[in-house]
């Protein structure tokens, strides 16, 4: 369906940003009711879907692979945005919350999206094909940032527990902001053939170039509302944040549930469009969205909270645990395996979401 259409005719995507605002400006520095929460987490939610539509939107408006940068960067933003709100709120509580939210974004992305991807891709034409050089490289890139920001913390002696110095965090900032520019030039400038979607016989396509795109008027509008659904969704966060917080704690889940559910909250909209675009034969594309929105959380979000640290009281925990990093490291590991021929089935798509499913069960049971 042409997204032109879609703009005018899907109104929600116009009025649940505008209605979101509304909740905003009545429940800003209120406590809220039982009632009023519920209010308030549905009218986030919904911000945060209508942020991603229109952000698919301006994403088709600029074609592949621009598109799933663009789809990356905006579930970042709405990302670093809860984190940052929380840490605030929580204090020391919260100095796990950026690892926890991250660490989750990996694993959701690289099992639960990537995994899933696989499986309707394979379901559908039995073998799910994909460019090989491009998902490597986003591979390897995801988890060389991984390593650098979550798990060296745990092991360095300049600062007492799993956290970084003040020099060694600005290091890990500064490499995973440059880590990711170079890819992002690498997947729009230098080789963006390998990001687009390939055909069994493993011939490069190029759907876009038929498909009438949306006019600069329904982008533009689309770049408005998008702007409208983020700044109410951050300050939506702000205002749940702590309903949040204690609905973990009374369930009895430990406080690194709160950075799954954020996790969960903001990449199921990006899991949504790689199932879509994983049914239309488009497995690259999904694959983009999984391991571009792993990448964009860790080298947007470590800088982020870096520079976010100048103003944030209490300390900074990055350093994974040691279940957390048996799970990274066979994440990894079967991700390349995965990878490499090009081409997965079923199997390599059930493998990845029994990872997901391991890593759900055992933030909820440690």
């Amino acid at each position: 369906m042409d997204l032109m259409i879609r703009v005018l005719t899907d109104r929600w995507t116009v009025f649940v940003p505008l209605l979101a605002a509304v909740a905003l400006a009545a429940t800003w520095g209120r406590s809220l009711s039982g009632a009023a929460v519920v209010v308030v987490a549905a009218a986030l939610i919904g911000a945060v879907l209508a942020a991603v539509y229109h952000a698919e939107v301006v994403a088709h408006r600029v074609g592949e692979p621009f598109g799933s940068l663009v789809l990356a960067v905006a579930v970042t933003v709405i990302e670093v945005a809860l984190i940052v709100t929380l840490m605030i709120s929580g204090g020391d509580k919260a100095a796990s919350l950026a690892r926890d939210t991250v660490f989750a974004a990996v694993m959701i992305t690289c099992n639960g999206i990537f995994g899933l991807s696989l499986l309707v891709g394979a379901l559908r034409r039995r073998v799910a094909v994909f460019n090989a050089e491009g998902t490597g490289a986003a591979l390897g890139t995801v988890a060389t940032l991984a390593t650098l920001s979550l798990v060296l913390p745990t092991f360095t002696t300049s600062q007492a527990g799993p956290e970084f110095s003040a020099a060694q965090l600005a290091f890990a900032a500064v490499a995973s902001l440059a880590l990711y520019g170079l890819f992002v030039m690498v997947q729009t400038v230098r080789h963006p053939d390998d990001f687009l979607p390939v055909e069994g016989n493993g011939v490069v396509t190029d759907d876009e170039e038929h498909d009438e795109g949306p006019s600069g008027k329904a982008a533009l509008l689309s770049l408005a509302m998008l702007f409208v659904a983020l700044v109410c969704v951050v300050g939506l966060a702000k205002v749940v944040s702590p309903s949040i917080e204690s609905a973990v704690a009374d369930a009895g889940l430990p406080p690194s549930a709160v950075g799954v559910v954020i996790a969960l909250l903001v990449l199921l909209p990006e899991t949504l469009a790689a199932v879509r675009a994983a049914r239309r034969d488009q497995v690259q594309i999904s694959l983009n969205l999984a391991l571009g929105s792993a990448m964009a959380s860790i080298g947007l979000t470590i800088p982020a909270i870096a520079v976010a640290t100048i103003w944030l009281d209490g300390p900074l925990v990055l350093g994974l645990g040691a279940t957390q990093m048996v799970l990274l490291a066979l994440t990894i590991v079967v991700g390349v395996l995965t990878v490499v021929p090009g081409r997965a089935t079923l199997l390599q798509g059930g493998v990845h979401l029994a990872l997901f499913s391991a890593f759900v069960f055992l933030a909820a049971s440690p």
